[in-house]
């Protein structure tokens, strides 16, 4: 069977192959026109079937009530370039972030990968992610872990009428370490996947579990546009335990003589994690000359807040060299807590190597904005 590699365009951006002419026609030499052809069939059904079972996920959580679930921080947005853009990523991701918005973004990747990212998120916390990809006989494999974590916190001493604290510190922090894969069925059709280890941990009780990811990647014969589709954390319930569980319990209150010391264990509930189903479009507006106007929408459906719709735009320039990003978050939500996003880029390429560098500013209802910088490498 042929293999078929897609190309990327500047900034990352798969663009339709080469091969093909205006009307969408394969020139596949006459020997290999059955096969090209089975492909197509085969991506074609692929992406019906993926389309058809996100739309009934969708549908199902529609009527789903919001509510609180555990790892919240897994919804916390991977990438500067992704967050500058409104966080409409999911058509577009072709880097490591794609662990994040879609597995399948993997696939287009051409060469090893390196990126890293800081932010500081809310009330004093830092958000740190870092990976690695490569492309393998089995697609591209991709290794990323993402940490929400705290500074030292006072422990506090609760007396009857006053509460003072003890001179000790404990900490708290969030962890996920993830392993994707993307592979290209067709060339225009990739399939990814994601597994994560997911720990939270506060002074010394814990939540451990697991949870995974897939997506789909279909790049349109229409103008390029493309179609990326994703459920992301879908796994068992999360429950929280430790020694900070174990109390001292009475059993007979107001009782004499009895023991009052009786070794207990607070019982906590199990979460779910926070289920996100997620649909994108993206295409190239306009690419000439060196400049690219990429616009993108990614309508989502979480099972811990409402639905809502993301959108964002990029504008290359000078060949890709300098990128500026803009978007606007959660739009159609109530009581929304997110709002506009903007940022720029750079890209620079010598020897063997191009770095990447990119910033995005995040603007919040009710706290401080958010700033990221990010920075990649690839070889």
């Amino acid at each position: 069977m042929p293999t078929f590699k897609t190309p990327v365009a500047v900034g990352g951006t798969p663009r339709p192959p080469a091969h093909r002419s205006a009307q969408g026609r394969s020139d596949c030499p006459p020997s290999r026109e059955t096969a090209c052809a089975r492909v197509e069939a085969a991506g074609r059904s692929a992406l019906r079937r993926g389309v058809l079972a996100v739309g009934l996920l969708l549908a199902a959580s529609a009527s789903a009530q919001s509510g609180t679930a555990a790892a919240e921080f897994l919804n916390i947005p991977i990438g500067a370039r992704a967050t500058a853009m409104g966080g409409a990523f999911g058509a577009t991701a072709s880097d490591g972030a794609a662990l994040y918005w879609n597995p399948a973004g993997l696939a287009g990747m051409r060469g090893a990968q390196a990126s890293f990212e800081y932010a500081q998120w809310y009330v004093g916390s830092d958000v740190n992610f870092a990976s690695v990809a490569s492309p393998t006989p089995f697609g591209v494999v991709a290794v990323g872990v993402t940490a929400l974590t705290y500074g030292d916190m006072d422990l506090i001493e609760e007396d009857v009428n006053r509460q003072q604290p003890t001179g000790e510190t404990f900490s708290a922090g969030s962890y996920a370490v993830s392993l994707g894969v993307g592979r290209q069925l067709t060339d225009r059709f990739s399939l990814g996947g994601t597994v994560k280890v997911v720990r939270e941990q506060i002074a010394n009780s814990a939540a451990t579990g697991v949870a995974f990811d897939i997506g789909t990647l279909f790049v349109t014969p229409f103008q390029g546009v493309r179609l990326g589709a994703s459920i992301a954390n879908f796994g068992p319930k999360m429950q929280m335990s430790g020694s900070d569980l174990n109390i001292p319990f009475d059993p007979l209150p107001g009782q004499s003589g009895n023991n009052n010391s009786v070794p207990g264990r607070i019982a906590t509930d199990g979460y779910d994690l926070p289920l996100t189903m997620r649909v994108g479009l993206a295409t190239e507006l306009y690419q000439s000359a060196g400049t690219r106007v990429t616009v993108a929408v990614d309508a989502l459906s979480p099972s811990a807040a409402g639905q809502h719709v993301n959108v964002g735009a990029e504008v290359g320039l000078l060949g890709g060299l300098v990128q500026a990003r803009g978007g606007v978050q959660e739009l159609f939500m109530d009581e929304s807590t997110r709002s506009f996003t903007v940022g720029g880029g750079l890209r620079y390429a010598f020897g063997g190597l191009d770095l990447a560098a990119d910033y995005a500013y995040e603007a919040a209802e009710y706290f401080d904005g958010v700033h990221r910088l990010s920075v990649g490498l690839r070889f």
